[in-house]
């Protein structure tokens, strides 16, 4: 693999540690600043909707680009956010701050997926996203623990210059090992751009990662509760049992980036399978604190085993703007954040017990079944699938710059 992508796993790990620190800090920054828990939870929700609103426009804006000068670019509106986040003197600038922080997440995931597979064979495509992708999984393992302690030692403004740190280190990486030569896609202008999203096998691969990334999100949401009252966990055991959770979804992205150049279509369908089975199971599984810990560690597998089958699909289905679809697919995955949380809340809320967020959760992952199902059944019927041998070959499929057609 090139090793150009490390400098974009360096990137992912810092955008990684950014969007979850905040959840680890909160009784920090709202002490600080003298302000309510759940009004400094709004922190959250404010870099959720700039990465929702910056995915899309972003990738448009710098479509005529080079992708190597838009990585760059990307990475320094991170920095600038996350050190405005550091010295932000009240609760409004702090909103903004993080706001402007969340802006270049989607694009630089998403056009950071399209350098990825175009500097590897076709049949390494999922495989280098998946290394991609590795730096948002390792975030959850090292890097939120790790920010979250220097937030609760050194306070949290050293936290997020921690972070922008990352982010220069991050450009260091782009400017030294992104190819110069790397060209933009088609000039195809902004009115181009959002016409490919026009397609109705582009809005069902969205709905697939809104549903599938919905499922996990509201089981994630709820995991100290059901951890602290179903299995009987103590509170200070909760954090060694979320990093156990970023093992098995560092685990799941690779062996999903693996599986998925073989099939594709049929690593996705297995792992939303799986995440419905994991996430049944929950209510048994949380029992003991053996299969509890299992279980957490299960559904970071299920989960992120269909994050790279998800970003390719997206990817194919708008190949004329795969950097803008890719971006979208970002935003998905942070409307699923919200909504798969706010149906969980629903669950707990209703009083059907602790474990009813992983139920509502399976609920969700069948619907993601349901909707990559719809996918497959208007793929065939436009005829994008041949099943040639008993095996599936996918036909029209994105073709990164100078590959060759790709046939499943």
């Amino acid at each position: 693999m090139p090793l150009a992508l490390l400098a974009l796993a360096v990137g992912a790990f810092g955008i990684g540690t950014t969007e979850f620190v905040m959840m680890g800090l909160l009784p920090e920054v709202a002490d600080d600043l003298h302000i309510s828990i759940p009004a400094a939870g709004h922190l959250v929700s404010a870099y959720a909707l700039g990465v929702v609103i910056g995915a899309p426009l972003l990738a448009a804006a710098t479509a005529r680009m080079s992708r190597r000068t838009v990585l760059v670019a990307l990475m320094a509106l991170f920095v600038l956010g996350n050190a405005l986040s550091a010295v932000a003197p009240g609760e409004v600038s702090l909103l903004a701050a993080r706001f402007v922080s969340g802006l270049p997440h989607g694009a630089f995931f998403g056009v950071g997926a399209v350098v990825a597979t175009g500097m590897v064979a076709p049949e390494r495509r999922a495989r280098s996203v998946s290394l991609m992708f590795l730096g948002l999984t390792v975030a959850n393992i090292v890097g939120v623990p790790a920010a979250t302690a220097m937030g609760q030692q050194f306070g949290w403004r050293a936290t997020f210059l921690g972070v922008s740190a990352i982010g220069v280190a991050a450009i260091a990486a782009l400017v030294a090992l992104i190819p110069r030569d790397d060209a933009p896609a088609p000039a195809t202008g902004l009115r181009g751009e959002l016409a490919a999203l026009r397609s109705l096998p582009v809005w069902l691969a969205l709905g697939t990662t809104v549903a599938g990334f919905g499922a996990l999100f509201a089981a994630y949401s709820y995991i100290t509760p059901m951890l602290t009252d179903a299995a009987g966990f103590a509170e200070a055991g909760v954090t060694l049992l979320l990093a156990l959770f970023g093992v098995g979804a560092t685990a799941g992205n690779l062996l999903g980036g693996r599986l998925a150049d073989h099939s594709l279509r049929g690593t996705l369908f297995g792992g939303l399978a799986s995440l419905v089975a994991v996430l049944a199971l929950f209510p048994l599984l949380m029992r003991t604190e053996v299969s509890a810990a299992v279980a957490v560690a299960l559904l970071g597998m299920a989960a992120f085993v269909t994050g790279s089958p998800l970003q390719l699909m997206v990817m194919e289905k708008a190949s004329a703007a795969p950097s803008l679809a890719s971006s979208a697919n970002q935003a998905a995955f942070n409307l699923a954040n919200a909504g798969g949380a706010w149906i969980g809340g629903l669950a707990l809320a209703a009083g059907f017990g602790a474990t009813s967020p992983a139920t509502a959760g399976a609920g969700l992952a069948v619907l993601g079944l349901a909707v990559a199902g719809a996918a497959y059944a208007v793929d065939r019927r436009r005829g994008a699938v041949a099943v040639a041998g008993g095996r599936e070959r996918v036909v029209a499929t994105y073709v990164p710059e100078g590959a060759e057609a790709v046939r499943r």
